[in-house]
């Protein structure tokens, strides 16, 4: 059942794409905001169930990588993207996908009659699935990406009324504050680079 942890991710990646695509042809709110709502829920109905697998496990089996292919390699290093399932990790999984979902249902109604409406559900399927790869990341550098990721989609919401003045210098500041991070990020990834010799969370742990 871990294995499947790659839909978690998946499924509101393909919730995005569908929506950001085809929601304005759709040309129903209803059917827009159900595809985006059910691609969170299909993913938190599959994180409740690794999460129910893990429980018959004891504690030093309830970690696993879930490796999907290498993205990168040179020489001795190499970088892999994967999936670290643990007790921390499903746990924020449940809580981004249980809570996400009850925030897209929700939306529905608050986000009635907007014109934007199919590119604000698209915007929040793009964050859920962001956040979910962030949480499940096995490696430093997956991790940065994935935070770019969670800021991009964080920059597209905030400013997603973009012709109130507020809405605009908001977004301004999120992409300022996040840069900032975004240094110090990718400072410290390169010093457990130049220590370790390794980015991958689990080859870490054991140095």
């Amino acid at each position: 059942m871990i294995d499947l942890i790659y839909l978690v991710p998946l499924l509101p990646l393909i919730g995005f794409f569908i929506v950001g695509l085809f929601g304005k042809k759709l040309k129903s709110e209803s059917l827009v905001g159900g595809i985006a709502s059910a691609a969170v829920g299909g993913a938190f109905v599959v994180a409740v169930s690794i999460f129910v697998s893990m429980l018959g496990h004891g504690p030093e089996e309830r970690s696993h990588i879930v490796r999907l292919f290498t993205w990168m390699q040179a020489g001795n290093f190499s970088i892999d993207i994967s999936y670290q399932v643990d007790q921390l990790s499903i746990l924020y999984t449940l809580i981004i996908t249980g809570i996400g979902t009850l925030i897209h249902i929700y939306s529905i109604g608050y986000m009635h009659g907007d014109k934007g409406f199919p590119r604000f559900f698209a915007y929040l399927n793009l964050f859920v699935a962001a956040m979910l790869m962030l949480v499940l990341a096995s490696d430093f550098v997956c991790l940065f990406l994935d935070w770019e990721g969670v800021g991009l989609a964080s920059y597209l919401l905030i400013g997603f009324w973009q012709h109130k003045p507020t809405a605009a210098a908001a977004q301004k500041k999120a992409f300022v504050i996040n840069r900032v991070g975004d240094i110090g990020l990718s400072l410290g990834i390169s010093l457990i680079l130049a220590t370790f010799g390794t980015t991958s969370f689990a080859q870490v742990s054991k140095l």
